[in-house]
C-alpha cells in the first residue's frame, strides 16, 4: 500500500526536476519551505506531525532554489529508508497555513494498513487503521470486526 499524504499523493513519484519546479512555484509565491521526515514504522495515514529536517527556509529567491534541493538530497542521503516530505507554508493570511505538501522520498518497502471496525455499546461503530507487515494477511484486505477478520460471504 502506498501512503498518500499531500497535494500530489496519487500521482507517480516526482523526478528531481519536477520537485525543483514545485519548489520554484512555492518560492515565487513567497512561501516558506520546510522538509520533514518520518520513520517507516511510525507512519500512519493520518499521522501529519513528522520530525523536522533543519529549520524552515524563509525569504528564498527563485535563483536560490538549488539550496532547498541540496537540503532535500541531504535528507535523502541521511534517511534513505524514511518518508521525506516537502511542505510550503503561505503566510499571506497572517498565519502559516500549509499551501503545498508532497512526499519526495519513500522507503523501498511500505507498511500496509487494513481497516479495523470496532463495535461499541449502543451499536456505535468506530474504525481504525491497523498496520500489518505480512504481505498476505488473513483478512485478504477485508475489514476486520473487533480485531478479527470478518467471515467471507461465500
Amino acid at each position: 500500500m502506498r501512503v498518500t499524504q499531500g497535494t500530489f499523493s496519487f500521482l507517480p513519484e516526482f523526478t528531481d526536476e519536477q520537485i525543483e519546479a514545485q519548489v520554484k512555484y512555492a518560492v515565487s509565491h513567497h512561501w516558506a519551505v520546510s522538509i520533514e521526515y518520518c520513520a517507516p514504522e511510525d507512519i500512519h495515514p493520518r499521522h501529519s506531525y513528522w520530525e523536522m529536517w533543519g529549520l524552515p527556509i524563509f525569504d528564498t529567491k527563485i535563483e536560490d532554489t538549488e539550496s532547498i534541493m541540496r537540503e532535500v538530497r541531504a535528507a535523502r542521503e541521511a534517511f534513505p529508508e524514511h518518508y521525506i516530505k516537502l511542505i510550503a507554508y503561505d503566510p499571506s493570511r497572517g498565519r502559516q497555513t500549509s499551501a503545498l505538501s508532497f512526499i519526495v522520498n519513500r522507503p523501498t518497502v511500505e507498511t500496509s494498513f487494513k481497516l479495523d471496525r470496532i463495535q461499541g455499546p449502543g451499536r456505535i461503530h468506530s474504525y481504525r487503521f491497523v498496520p500489518y507487515r505480512d504481505t498476505n494477511p488473513s483478512s485478504n484486505g477485508r475489514a476486520s470486526y473487533n480485531g478479527k477478520p470478518e467471515a467471507s460471504e461465500e
